[in-house]
């Protein structure tokens, strides 16, 4: 098994996001290289400017560099996401490809690329999906993130750099981003209705238990050219969810539910509508067997959703 020294450069781009913030807490030291868009006067890490949609990339970031994390990326954009198909496809694929490039380049020995369960496809309802159910990709998201790993995983077979694929399952965790944090807003403003107990399931994970997914397939040989679904292992219904955020907010969970019947009859109304109540309702469950076999065990539950362990 490989080990990342501290003596060793670890050159890391999208820190300046959700996961990027914790996987940089963890790693605090002198050896931290910052792949960002804009410098900041105030940091104490090294950075390289660099600006992956434009693909304005410098050809020495990687000068001395052992380790690559690469998170950052295009995701949730509240554009039309078919009007801005070139920045997914710019970002997600072409700069991730650039960047691998240039590391085989600078004699990089380990590459590790965060992707997402939408590469993988649609999850299968009444089960939880693993790495081989490989689908089509969800999405334009989706579609430019699989593109991505199948190039990485091409360029590492042909290099030998090793190039490990983490796919994170819905992650949460302090100043969570995205659907959740716009769910958490609601509830704390008390219009987000109650939910039903329908016993879906849906995989999440804590972002401080998915940076040590990271860390542990950089440093694991047996990661080479393996992708890894990456969860806590306990998928979560909607309700559950519901209740923990209730508890973050300090609002008491509603003892009543909006009966399902009637997310059934709104769904109705569009396929838009229909879409957004499957996502709010249905299973997407997802298996991280594979990563557990390497020695994953998470430590971090729905419960600890506002707790940090760093």
């Amino acid at each position: 098994m490989a080990n990342i020294s501290n003596s060793e450069i670890i050159a890391i781009t999208g820190t300046s996001g959700f996961i990027g913030t914790r996987l940089l807490s963890l790693l605090s030291g002198d050896n931290i290289r910052l792949l960002v868009r804009s410098l900041d006067s105030d940091s104490c890490y090294e950075q390289i400017e660099c600006d992956l949609e434009s693909g304005n990339i410098s050809d020495d970031c990687f000068f001395e560099v052992s380790t690559v994390f690469h998170l950052a990326g295009v995701a949730h954009d509240v554009r039309d996401a078919s009007k801005i198909k070139h920045l997914y496809q710019r970002v997600n694929t072409d700069a991730t490809v650039q960047l691998a490039k240039l590391a085989v380049e600078s004699g990089v020995k380990r590459f590790v690329f965060v992707s997402s369960v939408k590469s993988g496809g649609n999850s299968i309802s009444g089960r939880c999906i693993n790495e081989i159910d490989q689908g089509k990709p969800e999405g334009i998201y989706g579609e430019t993130k699989r593109e991505a790993e199948l190039k990485l995983l091409k360029i590492g077979k042909e290099s030998g750099m090793h190039v490990s694929i983490v796919r994170p399952s819905l992650v949460y965790g302090p100043n969570v981003k995205g659907n959740l944090q716009l769910m958490l807003s609601a509830i704390d403003k008390g219009w987000f209705p109650p939910l039903p107990e329908t016993g879906n399931k849906r995989s999440m994970i804590h972002v401080d238990d998915l940076v040590r997914a990271l860390l542990l397939v950089a440093n694991d040989d047996r990661a080479n050219g393996e992708i890894f679904i990456a969860t806590d292992g306990a998928p979560h219904s909607s309700r559950e969810i519901y209740d923990a955020m209730c508890k973050i907010s300090r609002r008491p969970a509603s003892k009543w539910s909006v009966p399902k019947i009637l997310f059934d009859m709104i769904s109705l109304l569009s396929p838009r509508i229909k879409y957004k109540v499957d996502k709010l309702l249905g299973d997407e469950c997802y298996s991280s067997a594979k990563l557990e076999a390497l020695g994953f065990k998470a430590q971090k539950t729905l419960k600890d959703m506002n707790e940090t362990s760093f």
